[in-house]
């Protein structure tokens, strides 16, 4: 279990809310930035407990709303849907690149090495986290259950999309109806750098690649192939599913989401600390 870090609230910019995990060690430190995915949130389930742990083990622990997500720290449910229909994947990585320039600069002065700076990413944020770290110097790279490709609409849903201008989205947890705006499609069919694979085999960084078995959400699959286009070491935990059990409200860990953490907090020690 976690010991309880000093967390610190930010704003970056006018858009971007945060908390920064501070551990208890003085002076500069590893760091490590997280982006969450779609529907996603920093309070969301396992990230705060992945913060306090990473944090725990000597790291500052980045983690933030993307600007898209319609929420602010705090919130449960989306408060600004116009937001969220408006948010794009080139948004979205423009959000997270934005969090890895302040970390340590605006974001903790003082408190990060900003040499040894690690990223992670969890389902559609595991996607941005290999965008950024194709176009950052991160030290170290860990995904769990990412998305290999952004395209994960069928020609019946973008035919829908194109004509009402919007398609309509439900939050599982919530049951919140949502949409999602035009310009996220537009974006999906015109910018060849939102290309996940590509921007694989460009990631110089370690990067481990976490996938659920049983992943109801993003397939197996997928993993397959970010290790196939990467040197990614990919680590399949049998009987996990998206969210390796976890639930939000969070309740504690189940054995799948203990056996990725674990592999997660050891990765970033031996390539940011090691």
């Amino acid at each position: 279990m976690p010991s309880m870090s000093t967390t610190v609230p930010f704003t970056l910019g006018s858009t971007l809310h945060g908390l920064i995990d501070l551990p208890d060690e003085p002076g500069e430190r590893p760091a490590v930035v997280i982006c969450h995915g779609f529907k996603g949130f920093q309070e969301w389930g396992f990230f705060p407990y992945l913060a306090a742990l990473l944090a725990d083990r000597g790291f500052v622990v980045v983690r933030f709303n993307l600007s898209g997500a319609g929420m602010l720290p705090g919130d449960d449910l989306v408060t600004d849907p116009d937001a969220f229909q408006a948010n794009t994947h080139g948004r979205e990585l423009a959000d997270l690149l934005a969090v890895l320039e302040a970390t340590g600069k605006t974001l903790a002065p003082g408190r990060v090495d900003r040499t040894r700076l690690g990223l992670f990413g969890h389902s559609r944020g595991g996607g941005n986290a290999v965008l950024a770290a194709a176009r950052e110097p991160v030290r170290a790279l860990v995904t769990w259950a990412s998305v290999a490709d952004f395209d994960r609409y069928t020609p019946e849903q973008k035919e829908d999309w194109r004509r009402d201008g919007r398609l309509p989205v439900v939050n599982a947890r919530t049951g919140q109806q949502l949409a999602l705006g035009l310009g996220l499609l537009e974006e999906l069919e015109t910018r060849d750098d939102l290309d996940i694979l590509a921007a694989a085999r460009a990631v110089r960084a370690p990067w481990l690649i976490v996938h659920g078995e049983d992943d109801e959400s993003v397939p197996v699959a997928e993993s397959d192939r970010l290790a196939a286009a990467s040197s990614g070491e990919l680590l399949r935990i049998g009987g996990a599913n998206h969210t390796f059990g976890a639930r939000h409200p969070f309740v504690g860990p189940t054995p799948q989401l203990i056996q990725a953490l674990n592999a997660t907090q050891r990765w970033f020690r031996r390539h940011l600390v090691g």
